[in-house]
């Protein structure tokens, strides 16, 4: 009886439907198919555009930290803590949100992510003019966590919105939004300051986050729910036992401290070390994280297609290009030669961080491949975390010259370790 009901509801459906040839229906459901296409990208734009005004929240202190540092009559250490405090909190919530996420709605924890940066932003600003610095540290830690539920359900949304032959493009374009964010908060935080005062530079970058949720709401529905597939307690082990994942691992970290090592110090070295004015400064400094939209994708590029998909000869190159660019950092004085540096040395550290997540993905099981990541990306902010705050300690006691020598030796010990490191499939 079911198979009767089956057929006669197949024959109806048959009988009112009009044939495929009908050019009103080919027409209607191509035009439907273009309409969702272009919705899916106004998707991609919509998170791009999120991430963005929340990356160049993330940095732009370290464009004024002289400023910070005077207001607040605080230390290097202290200025440091307030671009590390962010990448502090995100190596705590980044594994719990990644596993909340995978059990709820991903569009909704964006525009929650959006709202906490303006309760964080609005905080920063009047805890700023009120000269609070332990409040403006909270604001920046509940910064951080809106920052990491960002990347991570943003990702999560455009690799499930896009289809397979343009998914890379799209997750490419969304992850360049964190090199154009540092270079926009880093070239124009020291401007913003100077025409409204530095603690204006907490709220400068709501704006284009909400921007971006205007576009990204509408464009999302449908779009970021619940797959309830968590990883479990098992794969968790599996990745945290694999010598592999640990190898990539502290390439990731290495990287990541070199990049925020720069992006946090460049500015404050060629302003007090070298006299630039704050503007020019961030200007420069600026062009360290930008060519990373170039760099990141690059890594993937010349690993599939020079090295036929070998990772570690890029990586070598990587640390290696690196090295004696930072340990001689303090030794260019001209405008020309600092830009040309920051761009090779920016090139050259993001050639890592472009290249450590789909890395460390060929290194494991195919069923943990999603654990791996999100490892990758807590270790990674690790490196990231720790760099400010190292960094400002060494410039206290010692000044930029050692600092600089010091990111260079860190750039070595990348060497030694990408040369340990696996090849996916040649383990």
């Amino acid at each position: 009886m079911a198979e009767i009901a089956i057929h006669t509801r197949t024959v109806r459906s048959h009988r009112m439907t009009p044939q495929a040839t009908d050019p009103d229906v080919s027409d209607a459901a191509a035009e439907s198919v273009v309409r969702k296409a272009d919705s899916t990208w106004w998707l991609v734009a919509g998170a791009s555009l999120i991430s963005l005004g929340l990356a160049a929240y993330e940095i732009v202190p370290a464009s004024v930290t002289p400023l910070i540092q005077e207001s607040l009559q605080v230390g290097p250490t202290a200025a440091g803590l307030l671009v590390g405090v962010m990448f502090g909190t995100a190596v705590v919530v980044s594994l719990p949100v990644g596993a909340v996420l995978d059990r709820t709605d991903s569009r909704t924890a964006m525009a929650l992510a959006v709202g906490t940066l303006v309760i964080a932003g609005t905080w920063g600003w009047l805890a700023g003019r009120r000269g609070q610095y332990q409040s403006i540290l909270a604001s920046r830690a509940l910064g951080g966590a809106a920052y990491v539920i960002v990347w991570n359900a943003g990702i999560d949304m455009v690799s499930r919105a896009v289809d397979g032959s343009h998914r890379a493009t799209a997750v490419g374009i969304f992850t360049a939004s964190g090199p154009v964010g540092f270079a926009l908060g880093q070239g124009t935080g020291p401007l913003i300051a100077q025409r409204f005062g530095w603690p204006a530079v907490f709220l400068a970058f709501i704006g284009p986050a909400l921007a971006g949720l205007v576009v990204f709401w509408p464009a999302s529905r449908g779009h970021g729910g619940s797959r309830g597939d968590a990883p479990s307690l098992q794969e968790f082990g599996a990745v945290l036992r694999s010598r592999n994942v640990w190898l990539v691992g502290v390439l990731g970290f290495l990287g990541y401290a070199l990049y925020l090592f720069v992006n946090s110090w460049g500015s404050s070295y060629l302003t007090q070390g070298l006299d630039f004015s704050l503007a020019v400064s961030g200007l420069v400094v600026a062009v360290f994280p930008a060519v990373g939209v170039v760099s990141r994708i690059s890594g993937g590029l010349i690993s599939d297609r020079v090295f036929n998909g070998r990772r570690r000869p890029v990586v070598l190159s990587s640390f290696g290009l690196a090295a004696p660019l930072l340990l001689g950092f303090t030794q260019f004085r001209s405008l020309p030669l600092l830009v040309a540096v920051l761009l090779l040395t920016g090139f050259a550290v993001q050639l890592t961080l472009g290249l450590s997540f789909t890395y460390v993905r060929e290194v494991v099981d195919p069923h943990v491949a999603a654990t791996a990541v999100a490892f990758q990306t807590s270790i990674g902010l690790a490196g990231a975390f720790l760099a400010p705050i190292a960094g400002g300690v060494v410039v206290n006691r010692a000044g930029f010259e050692p600092a600089f020598v010091l990111a260079g030796a860190v750039a070595v010990a990348g060497i030694i370790v990408a040369w340990q490191a696996p090849e996916p499939g040649r383990q």
